[in-house]
């Protein structure tokens, strides 16, 4: 459904872009931050994937999402509910795939979109998110038109006031999850599996043992990351 071609929007001349605010967060800071955004919007467990555990790498570029979730209907629903929905064969588990970036504008948003959709064709949700996002009219009109044409959520956070953090466009979900590219994921990467594994223990177990994924961090502890 999401198949687009997207060879015209990884090539060409970018168009001149306004400066945006620069951070002085990596990529990898901001992680807690996402982590922190999601757990209390999306109700989504996260487990952040390491590139470095990665094995057949010339065959991975792209492919490898920045974070990876799943939202379980185990603290939701009640326990009847969730043993009959398992009996029939109607899970309402989804698995939702992160993008990070620390900004997004004109000489960036091709190229983002491009490993966003590269690396999320296997997820019920994907999202791209940047800690600055440009506020030009051009590039806020070509942000909406790429969200809606790939069904990529946009999440801005706000490193300031994590609070503050917003859901830009909504990502579009899709019913059914890529098998074959989940387990090409899992084969190449072993972060990837084990939170797969870790999804399936806790799913039956009905217990979400809330210590294995990404720790959700605390105000405090964005506080003290953002002014080291």
């Amino acid at each position: 459904k999401y198949k687009v071609d997207l060879e015209k929007y990884s090539k060409g001349k970018v168009e001149e872009a306004e400066p945006v605010q620069q951070f002085h967060l990596l990529e990898k800071d901001l992680h807690d931050f996402l982590t922190y955004f999601v757990s209390s919007h999306l109700k989504c467990y996260t487990k952040t994937i390491s590139h470095s555990r990665s094995t057949k790498k010339h065959f991975g570029e792209w492919v490898h999402p920045d974070m990876v979730g799943c939202v379980f209907p185990i603290e939701e629903w009640e326990e009847e509910v969730f043993d009959l929905s398992s009996t029939i064969g109607n899970i309402s588990i989804k698995l939702l795939s992160f993008e990070l970036k620390q900004s997004l504008s004109l000489a960036n948003l091709r190229e983002s979109f491009f490993q966003a959709v590269s690396n999320s064709s296997w997820a019920n949700e994907a999202y791209l998110a940047a800690a600055d996002i440009s506020q030009g009219e051009d590039f806020l009109n070509e942000l909406k038109r790429l969200s809606t044409s790939f069904g990529i959520g946009i999440i801005r956070l706000d490193v300031e006031d994590p609070n503050a953090s917003e859901i830009f466009y909504p990502a579009k979900a899709k019913e059914n999850l890529d098998w074959d590219t989940i387990n090409k994921l899992a084969n190449m990467n072993q972060d990837f599996k084990g939170f797969l594994k870790r999804i399936n223990i806790d799913f039956k177990s009905k217990e979400i043992r809330k210590e294995k994924y990404d720790r959700i961090p605390s105000e405090s502890d964005l506080a003290k990351k953002l002014k080291k």
